[in-house]
């Protein structure tokens, strides 16, 4: 569930103002928290007021209009989860009880802070503010309890709709398994690929809603294994039943289906926050962990000087090692990865298996499991300097990939050398060094990351709310194709791709200079340049964007970034003597046009190969030109925020969200039309192309 009683630093000022326990809550969804948290604030308001002996009209009029704006917002509040309710009838008795409830206890509170209602001589000298705060403090524990229980019922919809999703997928998954026949297949997968692309986009939203970086990490690495397994599970069925009677093809089946399952299960798991039965949480052992538990270990009060004085030599032995270990394992995971770049062996797998060559495929399986088990140490040594939880958890789950994908590879390898001619077996076996070198890509991604938070440059994400909208939750998902670039397209793209990485670079190196890292320039600076880093990466087949589509909607994300930091620098300029306005303004005029182009060409729709890639090239010129602004302008802003003495306090924000290397839209009907990091379109993709099997 959503919620449950629990302390959270968002509302337990509630509990202190005399609402009690009941308003004291654990909010695990950011949805539910921006939903709750400005009412509590409200609330608080009103609570905190002490009575004096005389109030101003002004004070009086003031609470007035914190009460009508409790009970306007709750009405609106009331409005969305009455339509929710009409769309769950097994759920609308109880959310039509809650709503109601929200809806009286509002409009009490409304009528307790009315300054018209107060019964007193005008002139009274013990004027208050309101007549019955018993009343009031009555009204607001109802309210939020009402309120609670209407978010935490539109949660367990969510959770519905992802179980009901998940059981439709086990379903078919179990047909799948049965069946015996390629026309039977291809009928059956079709609809499978629909379910999970239904499930991949619930989970989707469901993950990037959660406020637990370590669940957040584990439903990634879960969703990432299932939309990988997705294209295995294709090939190695076409395989199987080309092949029936080939151990290893059956082998290779079992193992795709085994290993969805337990993804399939352990979203439930985080979805509903239950384990198994017998089954603790992971708990990954790491130097990093250990180190963090022991630095808090010396603020214990009861610590003898001596004693101090040996746990700060300690801790800065363990520094030193920290940052030795950090070294030593990145250096070796960036030497690994690129020894391993020209995928010699797979390539060698690949041209002996069609040889039907048993010899040879059986020296370059042993290469293979070679090259496995460095790279699993490799990702067990990464564990340890990962610098987060989150990164922890993305670790242990590259090494159960390479752990799982290379026998995969190796008894796929071996049907193809005993069906040399068959074009099943060989597809089955491209797939699944696909699914390799993309592990080795997504390493290569994480060892960034991890880099990222060793040198403190690693902020949060935004998140995308899962909680259920009237009309939007069960929106039609559309099977859209994706494109890539190729190795001719990328190698145009080379030279500017190159320039676009040394100009965030110079970005980056500008906001490092900045005192103040909370200063909402620098922020958008950093925003702006971490999006640019992904896009130049997508011209090199590399990071989180794998399709022209994801490029696209990143161009226009960054764009809407450029023009917000127009936005700040303008607010900015207003402070300035008019000396000193000419330059910044000046490069804001600059921004803001290029900006708007780029959300121009960014929606553009387009057809054709051709095309596509003229709007690929315009994007990242687009880019490019926004950060040759912007290193121009964080220099410039920074030497007029210290010769106009405002500090550099001056432009922060009360919330200092930071963009990941793959932004999000939050806007409510960005789903159609979008990708998530974990490659929701290429399931679409396959799901839609679907025709080639029978001709097979």
């Amino acid at each position: 569930m959503a919620t449950s009683p629990c302390s959270s630093s968002g509302v337990s000022s509630a509990s202190s103002a005399g609402l009690g326990a009941e308003a004291a809550l654990e909010i695990r969804t950011r949805s539910v928290e921006q939903t709750l948290v400005p009412l509590v604030s409200q609330i608080t308001t009103l609570i905190n007021h002490k009575d004096k002996p005389k109030r101003s009209d002004k004070t009086l009029q003031a609470i007035q209009r914190v009460g009508q704006a409790v009970n306007l917002a709750v009405g609106r509040f009331v409005t969305v989860g009455e339509a929710i309710a009409n769309e769950n009838r097994e759920l609308k008795e109880e959310m039509s009880i809650a709503c109601i409830e929200a809806k009286r206890a509002g409009e009490t509170i409304a009528q307790l802070t009315d300054v018209a209602n107060l019964d007193h001589p005008e002139y009274d000298g013990r004027i208050t503010i309101f007549t019955d705060k018993t009343g009031v403090v009555k009204a607001a524990r109802l309210l939020l309890s009402s309120v609670t229980k209407v978010l935490v019922l539109a949660d367990r919809i969510v959770i519905k709709q992802i179980l009901s999703s998940r059981n439709k997928v086990l379903a078919t998954m179990e047909q799948l398994e049965k069946v015996s026949s390629f026309q039977e297949f291809v009928q059956i997968f079709s609809q499978f690929g629909n379910e999970m692309v239904e499930f991949a986009h619930l989970t989707g939203d469901r993950q990037n809603d959660l406020k637990d970086e370590k669940k957040k990490a584990r439903m990634a690495a879960a969703r990432a294994v299932l939309e990988k397994c997705t294209m295995m599970l294709l090939t190695a069925s076409k395989t199987c039943l080309r092949h029936p009677d080939c151990e290893s093809a059956c082998l290779n089946k079992e193992g795709v289906f085994h290993r969805m399952r337990l993804a399939l299960e352990q979203v439930i798991e985080i979805v509903t926050d239950s384990k198994p039965s017998g089954e603790n949480e992971m708990a990954a052992i790491s130097i990093y962990t250990s180190i963090k538990e022991f630095k808090q270990s010396q603020k214990t009060k009861d610590i003898t000087e001596d004693l101090e004085v040996a746990i700060l030599k300690t801790c800065q032995c363990m520094n030193e090692l920290k940052r030795e270990l950090h070294h030593a394992a990145t250096s070796l995971a960036a030497d690994l990865l690129r020894y391993h770049a020209d995928h010699m062996v797979l390539k060698a797998l690949k041209i002996t298996g069609v040889e039907g060559n048993l010899e040879a495929v059986a020296e370059y399986t042993c290469k293979l499991s070679e090259q496995k088990e460095q790279l699993v140490e490799t990702c067990r040594l990464l564990r340890h300097v990962s610098g987060t939880e989150p990164l922890e958890i993305t670790c242990i789950h590259a090494e159960d990939t390479f752990q799982v994908t290379g026998p995969q590879i190796i008894s796929a390898a071996e049907t193809l050398t005993l069906h040399p001619s068959s074009k099943i077996a060989k597809e089955n076996l491209d797939v699944f060094c696909e699914a390799w070198e993309s592990q080795l890509s997504d390493m290569s991604m994480l060892l960034r990351e991890i880099n990222d938070v060793f040198e403190g440059r690693r902020g949060e994400k935004r998140a995308y709310l899962s909680l259920p909208r009237p009309g939007k939750h069960n929106a039609n998902l559309k099977a859209l194709k994706p494109d890539r670039l190729d190795t001719e397209e990328q190698a145009k793209l080379g030279k500017l791709g190159l320039e676009l990485h040394l100009l965030t670079s110079d970005v980056d190196s500008e906001t490092e200079k900045w005192e103040d890292q909370e200063n909402e320039i620098v922020r958008h600076g950093q925003s702006i340049s971490s999006m640019a880093h992904s896009m130049y990466l997508f011209t090199r087949g590399e990071g989180l964007l794998k399709t022209t589509q994801d490029l696209f909607h990143q161009a226009e994300v960054f764009a809407t970034e450029g023009i917000k930091l127009a936005s700040v620098l303008t607010a900015f300029s207003n402070q300035l003597e008019d000396d000193d306005k000419p330059l910044l303004l000046f490069e804001i005029d600059k921004l803001i046009p290029v900006c708007q182009q780029l959300q121009i060409t960014a929606k553009t729709t387009v057809q054709g190969k051709n095309a596509t890639f003229a709007k690929v090239d315009t994007c990242i010129r687009k880019t490019k030109g926004v950060m040759t602004i912007l290193s121009q302008v964080l220099p410039l802003s920074c030497k007029l925020l210290k010769k106009c003495g405002t500090g550099n306090g001056w432009l922060r924000s009360p919330h200092p969200w930071r963009e990941n290397r793959l932004q999000r839209n939050t806007n409510e009907d960005s789903m159609e039309g979008k990708t998530d990091a974990f490659g929701i379109k290429s399931l679409e993709y396959h799901v839609a192309n679907l025709t080639f099997l029978e001709s097979k």
